[in-house]
């Protein structure tokens, strides 16, 4: 009982991942401290991260649904060559480009919707298959060759004009962000979403549309992805190959996420904690070994430790909750007990 005062009293059931953010930057400071702690490192984790941050928030807003959305990657992949295609070959105005490609994403998401809640897909199946069918609408859209990168500087400026040291991409993190906190946590909507994914059953008894709630889930994980995607063309140019290999860190910091501030329970501001923890610890590791396998290999530990311990987090939830009503006929037996003894 004790011990476990003392962890509650710490945080460590809440904000462990400050601690480990805190200890890396400690560690890799005082191991390198003339390449890592630096402002220039700083900003550039802050900003790399960002579109990774972009990809997390999507996966999150289907998860709390009950919903895998695997597609994200290929979403923003697609809109990234789309938006580079629309202005380069098309000759498109920059605004009009990145319209017609989030609406493309926005589109995909509700076809999504369509299959896991019309046509009752597993959304798991349903998505993973979407982004196989959207890796072939690239190479049809790109024929397969590298993208030629707009040279317009409205284009470039949408993501390195620098706000505090920091590209504004990372400015546009923290307000999506914002945005996304407030609708899962303080609207009605939030609400719903969360019930869905908590129990559809009880959600669906309750009078929630649960299928609807789905839907929205999916429209706003693809329109999210669109918009991440346009993003990275912008931040880093175009690229046939980079969506993917987002998917696996934005799970990664969705999972581990949970365990933090909100444990259990999928939340924003985990999730980019998350985000910076797992790209602090291997931007310190690379700096320290110089090989650059380590970023797959740490956000894969990082997801199945993560969703090993959201998973127990969650078995010990349900645990307390058998024993709490016990306890409640204990005390009431007791009261009882004592009304009859001074009767």
């Amino acid at each position: 009982m004790t011990t476990r005062r003392r962890t509650v009293q710490l945080g460590l059931d809440r904000f462990s991942g400050l601690y480990i953010w805190a200890l890396f930057i400690l560690v890799f400071s005082l191991w390198v401290p003339g390449l890592f702690f630096t402002a220039a490192t700083a900003h550039t984790v802050a900003s790399e991260q960002a579109i990774d941050g972009f990809l997390a928030l999507a996966v999150l807003i289907a998860l709390v649904t009950g919903t895998y959305d695997l597609s994200v990657g290929a979403v923003a992949n697609l809109s990234t060559i789309v938006v580079t295609w629309l202005q380069v070959t098309e000759h498109y105005n920059v605004w009009l480009a990145i319209v017609v490609a989030v609406a493309a994403s926005c589109v995909i998401g509700i076809v999504n919707g369509f299959v896991v809640v019309r046509l009752r897909v597993n959304s798991f199946i349903a998505t993973l298959g979407m982004g196989t069918i959207l890796a072939a609408v690239q190479s049809i859209v790109s024929g397969n060759t590298q993208p030629v990168p707009p040279i317009n500087s409205v284009w470039s400026d949408l993501t390195q004009i620098n706000v505090g040291g920091f590209q504004i991409v990372f400015v546009y993190l923290i307000i999506l962000g914002l945005i996304t906190w407030w609708l899962l946590d303080y609207t009605p909507a939030g609400r719903y979403m969360h019930a869905v994914g908590g129990n559809p059953d009880a959600a669906r008894l309750s009078g929630v549309k649960v299928g609807h709630w789905v839907w929205v889930s999916l429209i706003g994980s693809a329109t999210i992805s669109g918009v991440a995607g346009v993003l990275y063309g912008s931040q880093s140019g175009p690229s046939l190959t980079y969506g993917p290999g987002l998917l696996l860190p934005a799970f990664a910091a969705v999972f581990l996420g949970s365990t933090q501030f909100k444990p259990g329970r999928f939340n924003v501001w985990g999730t980019l904690l998350s985000i910076y923890v797992l790209a602090t610890g291997v931007q310190g590791l690379e700096y320290v070994t110089g090989v650059q396998w380590l970023n797959d290999m740490f956000n894969g530990v990082a997801l199945i430790l993560a969703v090993a311990f959201a998973l127990w987090r969650q078995d010990a939830a349900r645990r307390l909750g058998r024993r709490q009503p016990q306890a409640e006929e204990v005390t009431v037996a007791e009261d009882r007990s004592v009304t009859g003894s001074t009767g």
